[in-house]
């Protein structure tokens, strides 16, 4: 078995890991690179083997920096299967369109407005691009071992991080190779804790939080004092949020506190048409989170879902003190931006991040203190308080990833891929260091015979 490295290496996104065995090609995860231009600018380039050459997709679950190239790589040729949990596919089906059209109109913006290089800008896919690939979707249960082809098996268990999110387990001939996808943490505010991963002759496993440990202080908490020191100020809380997984935490937290009145009785926006139906997902697929379904219908009821472009630019317009939750969690794209023109410039508001910030990102930027942020073409003045409670993270911080390799006995060897190079390398050294197994935090493009 050969495996490339194909992304998700120096940094948290375009997670891709091509497997090779017995003439046959399994691509695990298909992520867009985010971030760093450079990094975006990867997105663009070929593969090392032709797209019509790969016979399967897995997805480990439905954020886009794991599916969003989906669209594109069925774009190159890709004919075969994208094989993923029930919920995975269901969140894709939101999430892929969506990708596709927002990039559809952020070129349409660019053109229009004239502050991009390429004449004319194109997006990576159009919203038709996903739905195609959507056809090549088929659902693979968790817990059940699949045999695809001769010699080859694989197995998924429940991740936490998200709904649908899996862990992979892959077989051949006697041997064993783990993904952790992206773990999920055991005192999640509303997914599940991980299952406990099955022994692995070798693991890949992420390291989004490698080098550091979660704050001990309690989100509710933190949550309470940001939206009541702002609300003292007759400010707006503009929430960043990733529409799946991160907006609907924020919104169960939401109506933990004002259930017990822990803040006022504030009108909470949802502008993310995508968050909206992903939550009502949440009805659908109880065991994989911890809330009934009577808890999912009252976090429903509290939200004003916003629809239509004309709704979501009144909402640049408001005058009393509200939350507005909008997508993209790194500001990297999407209606928050609209938010973030007219609200960050404002000292009684405050921009609230849920989590880890990319390299590269304009929440990057914010939460490390930018005075200024390029939006539309234009520099947006950033006087707004910003905050970032990192303990809404779907992410398992160090010990936790730790905890989560103790199941496992003494692999030939764990691949630390998905983070920034200083995260990689700490949970590189930590593994070392508690177990003794060989290590290796592998560069882009690298391969290895497993």
């Amino acid at each position: 078995m050969r495996i490339d490295f194909l992304g998700g290496t120096g940094t948290v996104t375009g997670s891709k890991y091509l497997l090779t065995h017995e003439g046959r090609r399994l691509l695990i995860d298909c992520g867009l690179f985010q971030g760093l231009k450079q990094l975006r600018l990867r997105n663009w380039e070929s593969l090392p083997v032709e797209a019509v050459s790969i016979d399967a997709v897995l997805l480990t679950h439905a954020h886009m920096d794991h599916s969003g190239f989906v669209p594109r790589l069925v774009q190159l040729g890709f004919k075969g299967k994208v094989y993923a949990t029930s919920a995975t596919r269901e969140l894709c089906e939101l999430l892929l369109p969506d990708s596709g059209r927002l990039q559809e109109e952020d070129a349409a913006f660019a053109n229009r407005h004239g502050h991009s290089k390429h004449k004319p800008a194109l997006p990576l896919y159009t919203e038709q691009d996903a739905r195609t690939a959507l056809k090549h979707f088929e659902v693979v249960p968790f817990g059940v071992e699949c045999a695809p082809w001769p010699g080859w098996s694989w197995q998924l268990h429940r991740a936490g991080h998200i709904l649908g999110a899996a862990s992979v387990r892959i077989g051949w001939e006697g041997t064993s190779l783990l993904f952790s996808g992206d773990v999920g943490r055991s005192d999640d505010l509303l997914m599940r804790p991980p299952e406990a991963a099955e022994p692995a002759d070798y693991v890949v496993i992420e390291s989004t939080y490698g080098n550091r440990r979660h704050p001990e202080s309690d989100t509710l908490t933190a949550l309470a004092a940001i939206v009541n020191r702002t609300a003292a100020r007759g400010g707006i809380v503009v929430v960043p949020a990733f529409a799946v997984g991160r907006a609907q935490t924020l919104l169960h937290a939401i109506r933990l506190l004002k259930q017990a009145r822990r803040i006022p009785d504030m009108p909470v926006y949802l502008n993310s048409p995508m968050a909206a139906d992903a939550t009502r997902l949440y009805q659908r697929h109880t065991d994989e989170h911890r809330l009934s379904a009577q808890e999912c219908a009252a976090m429903q009821g509290q939200t004003i879902i916003i629809n239509t472009e004309e709704e979501s630019r009144r909402l640049n317009t408001l005058s009393f003190p509200s939350i507005i939750v909008s997508a993209s969690g790194m500001a990297t794209g999407g209606r928050v931006l609209h938010h973030l023109k007219a609200y960050a410039p404002d000292a009684r508001n405050t921009i609230l991040f849920a989590g880890f910030q990319a390299a590269g990102t304009r929440g990057a930027a914010m939460v490390a203190g930018a005075d200024a942020v390029k939006i539309h073409g234009a520099y947006v003045p950033v006087r707004a308080e910003v905050a970032n409670i990192e303990t809404l993270s779907a992410h398992a911080d160090r010990n936790q990833l730790l905890t989560w390799l103790d199941t496992q006995r003494a692999p030939r060897r764990v691949f630390v891929t998905h983070g920034e190079p200083v995260a990689a390398d700490a949970l590189r050294l930590a593994i070392e260091e508690r177990h003794g197994w060989p290590c290796t935090v592998p560069d882009y493009r690298e391969s290895q015979e497993l």
